[in-house]
């Protein structure tokens, strides 16, 4: 049986063998780019991983696992346009590479590609793959749309941001390990089981990412800030906007745009703030409830316990990563 760091390194060496055209090299350059970029491979591992507790043959899911990756990689390239962002996972973006109008084609392309992708799973599972893929598919396009939608809102609650990122995070988590339990042939109910764990993973690992951005640590390579100084409406800044005094809803509102303020000035009000109303207790609070929440789902599977151990570890790894 592979270790999971054999598993991911079978990904990673899937992903790799997809061959796309030579020609038009500026369509089809971008996509192998974006490919090589080093990632965590989250989704297909989830899938694989899910996949296995079910069946002794979990490597036939991977064309399906390499679709979700090729999805979710397709979703980067069109944000980094959304967002104007230079940077994607520490190299340029294909959008600041190749310009915005080969980064939408480019990203077209590979949700095309991952369809192709999928289409390499046997013909009697495709309905029932094509069905959820969609579902997860236009799920993320919500997710996305909702959290534009916030930018431009003084105040989001708590609960319309976590709904927020049960779409555009936890969509793709959970569509992920519904396709590797209907793979691997679970039963209607432990599918069902399954979409609950991921949904309360991807919200625990959603949020973790908020806290990381304010409070990581910048020696493990993550500058600490970037969500501050965008203004963007994270878990801990839609909570301290909440339970603010007048004087600090304006600052937290506000403070991003002032040009006569340095950067690390902005970061460090804004964390004094968060440490007044106690947001990052509160933060960690939700990210082990959601954690606690997902391993107990798992409980309640009809298989053995050592069935879903893998599952677990990996899970845990992604809950108690640094950076």
């Amino acid at each position: 049986m592979q270790t999971n760091d054999q598993l991911l390194g079978a990904i990673e060496h899937y992903l790799g063998e997809i061959c796309y055209p030579e020609d038009p090299e500026r369509l089809y350059a971008p996509i192998s780019y974006s490919l090589t970029m080093s990632g965590k491979r989250l989704r297909p591992m989830l899938l694989m991983l899910t996949c296995g507790i079910f069946t002794d043959r979990p490597d036939t899911a991977m064309p399906a696992a390499a679709a979700v990756e090729v999805f979710h990689n397709f979703t980067l390239l069109h944000d980094d346009i959304m967002d104007n962002a230079a940077m994607r996972r520490g190299n340029p973006s294909v959008y600041a590479k190749w310009g915005q109008n080969i980064a939408i084609l480019s990203g077209d392309a590979m949700l095309i590609s991952a369809y192709q992708q999928l289409s390499k799973m046997p013909a009697e599972l495709l309905p029932r793959l094509l069905s959820r893929f969609n579902t997860m598919a236009i799920e993320v396009c919500e997710g996305q749309q909702y959290d534009m939608d916030f930018e431009s809102r003084e105040r989001v609650t708590v609960e319309e941001y976590l709904h927020m990122i049960e779409l555009k995070t936890s969509a793709l988590l959970t569509g992920a390990t519904v396709l590797g339990a209907i793979i691997g042939g679970a039963s209607e109910e432990d599918t069902q089981l399954l979409h609950r764990f991921a949904l309360e993973l991807g919200l625990a690992f959603q949020l973790q990412d908020d806290l990381l951005d304010s409070y990581g640590d910048e020696r493990l390579g993550k500058a600490i800030g970037g969500d501050i100084l965008k203004g963007k409406k994270t878990f801990l800044m839609v909570t301290a906007l909440d339970r603010a005094s007048d004087e600090d809803f304006q600052t937290l509102r506000s403070i991003y745009r002032d040009p006569q303020i340095s950067a690390e000035e902005k970061i460090n009000t804004v964390k004094t703030i968060y440490d007044k109303l106690e947001v990052k207790r509160q933060t960690e609070l939700q990210i082990g409830l959601r954690f606690e929440r997902a391993l107990c789902t798992l409980d309640q599977l009809s298989v053995q316990t050592a069935d879903t151990q893998r599952l677990r570890d990996y899970a845990s790894s992604l809950i108690g990563r640094k950076k």
